[in-house]
């Protein structure tokens, strides 16, 4: 389903991005709109599939997340079978929080959380002991300087 997207659109999807505990009322008021055209546009958008699944950002630090670590993969399969079953290891492995295939020297970049090194160490043994991979080097993100889950949709 393909769905055009105008300014009231774009205007609630980054009140949505802000905050999406808000209220219909206050989505509607800081849109200039009323309740209801805000609910039908907001029902539309999510049945076009913009508006994805809605979730709570949770604090890593607070929890004992201490360490983030950007894994950067070199491998020398390519085959389907290897990529299925790396695929499936990532997938079942909480840590990894986003996983990028890449062009150009590195093939895979993830960005794994985890509690210290010795918790990342358990990781990339795990990792390891179920996939082949060529080359691994681990850069532990020593502060996070921007992090959001924001789009630029500008108006």
């Amino acid at each position: 389903m393909t769905v055009r997207i105008d300014g009231t659109d774009r205007k609630i999807l980054a009140e949505l991005q802000r905050d999406a505990s808000q209220s219909l009322d206050e989505i509607a008021r800081r849109v200039g709109s009323s309740k209801t055209p805000v609910w039908n546009r907001i029902r539309k958008l999510k049945e076009a599939g913009v508006i994805g699944q809605q979730t709570v950002l949770l604090d890593a630090d607070s929890l004992g997340f201490e360490a983030c670590f950007f894994v950067l993969i070199r491998t020398s399969e390519h085959e389907a079978e290897w990529q299925a079953k790396f695929l499936k290891a990532l997938q079942e492995r909480p840590e990894v929080q986003e996983a990028h295939r890449l062009a150009g020297d590195i093939d895979y970049i993830l960005k794994v959380r985890v509690q210290n090194a010795r918790a990342y160490d358990v990781f990339y043994q795990a990792l390891i002991s179920e996939v082949k991979v060529h080359n691994v080097t681990a850069l532990l993100s020593m502060e996070e300087i921007k992090s959001t889950t924001m789009l630029p949709l500008g108006s």
